[in-house]
């Protein structure tokens, strides 16, 4: 892993604007035959991967794509059936998880070993000693400050969500900012997730050991929810409507001063409208809490896998289809797009946070098979609490109780 100083970028060249796709109309991606259908996720990074495969096509291969941010609820009916509607699953440490559950992606060590000689290890997603997916880019929400705003107040940059807070009250009690602090918590999977990133950091376990059994109603479970909700004393009061791309939209309006975001988004924050708030921006690692030495963050990979119920000629064809898509070429053409993982891709001004994060030592996003339905749980039943309606307790009794109910039906308990 590098280290932070080993990551600040020289300036960028012109050739950072450009993508491969306007070297060629198509490529020569080595593939005689076959279908390639890509479903995937909706941002920057992906559309340029699957950009680059497209570029694939022939008259021998059929390359298409659906990139919806409904993905997640697609997948698994679609790569159900048989052929599979889709060839490609893009997927991240969640969204693999149903996928394996109901055994609807291959194993890849042929097509690797094929095909995939320069993938670098870290790549190689595996469970169970098989190579089940390919990691292109790693990820993780973390802290965006506005420096110029910090140094007004005479504010040190907070490394931690106390300090966020004290700094919060400073800006108010200064008359600079009323409501300084943002985060994504919209009811559902973004107020799951901010509540599964805060717990982490107070160094919760999502389960009894080696169990399916919850385990967040308890002191971090509580420590964790009280932390967001003094958060958002200094936030706008339609916090909880928020997902991520209506924070970014009220950070690239000057609206906020301080806030956890994707460090996907990155690229087009650094990019955005207002020059005063680009210049002023500064990317660093996730916060700390409670005293702990970690990030009080997951950290997440985005990946592809391939579908299980389709021909062995159109597994070959979507899996060297996505490896040119996001081949170290293209990474390098479109450096500040992602935290590429791609062999010999040195990190663009982007990937910052990202990889302080990483080198702060966050932990991974949990990747059991019940994970996700208690993410569902977090999401659904932690609102009543947020919006005070509840005490936080009795909202982690509640999360408790609808996980228990749809793993009892999902047969995990």
């Amino acid at each position: 892993m590098k280290t932070l100083k080993q990551l600040v970028p020289a300036a960028l060249g012109a050739t950072a604007l450009f993508t491969l796709m306007s070297t060629a109309a198509f490529a020569d991606c080595g593939i005689e035959s076959g279908s390639v259908r890509i479903l995937s996720n909706d941002f920057e990074a992906l559309r340029i991967i699957a950009a680059a495969a497209e570029e694939c096509a022939s008259d021998t291969v059929t390359i298409t794509k659906n990139q919806t941010t409904e993905h997640k609820n697609i997948q698994v009916p679609a790569l159900s059936i048989d052929p599979a509607e889709y060839t490609v699953a893009v997927i991240a440490n969640n969204s693999l998880v149903p996928l394996l559950n109901d055994g609807l992606v291959r194993p890849l060590d042929d097509l690797v070993a094929q095909y995939g000689q320069d993938l670098a290890p870290n790549q190689l997603i595996r469970v169970d000693g098989q190579i089940m997916a390919i990691a292109f880019m790693g990820n993780s929400l973390h802290t965006y400050y506005r420096q110029d705003i910090l140094e007004e107040a005479g504010i040190e940059p907070p490394t931690s969500y106390e300090e966020m807070i004290e700094a919060a009250e400073t800006l108010r009690s200064q008359g600079i900012m009323e409501n300084p602090l943002g985060a994504a918590n919209m009811a559902g999977w973004y107020l799951g997730n901010e509540f599964v990133d805060m717990y982490l950091g107070y160094g919760g376990e999502f389960f009894e050991p080696g169990s399916a059994e919850p385990a967040v109603n308890n002191e971090q479970g509580i420590a964790a929810l009280d932390m967001m909700k003094a958060l958002t004393e200094y936030m706008t009061s339609e916090y909880m409507t928020l997902n991520s791309n209506e924070l970014k939209a009220l950070y690239d309006g000057g609206q906020i001063a301080m806030m956890n975001q994707w460090g996907s988004m990155a690229g087009g924050i650094l990019g955005g409208p207002d020059e005063e708030v680009t210049s002023n921006t500064v990317l660093a690692a996730a916060p700390t809490v409670g005293g702990n030495d970690i990030p009080a963050v997951a950290l997440w990979w985005d990946g592809f896998a391939i579908a299980k119920n389709i021909s062995d000629e159109d597994a070959a064809a979507s899996f060297q289809a996505m490896l040119y898509g996001a081949s170290p070429e293209v990474a390098a053409a479109n450096p500040t797009a992602a935290t590429w993982l791609a062999a010999g891709v040195e990190p663009g001004e982007t990937a910052v946070g990202v990889m302080a994060t990483a080198n702060a030592g966050a932990r991974a996003y949990p990747m059991a098979p019940y994970m996700e339905l208690m993410h569902t749980a977090l999401g659904a039943e932690l609102a009543q609490f947020m919006q005070g309606e509840e005490g936080a307790e009795q909202a982690l009794a509640d999360v408790e109780a609808a996980y228990r109910s749809a793993a009892q039906e999902a047969g995990f308990l």
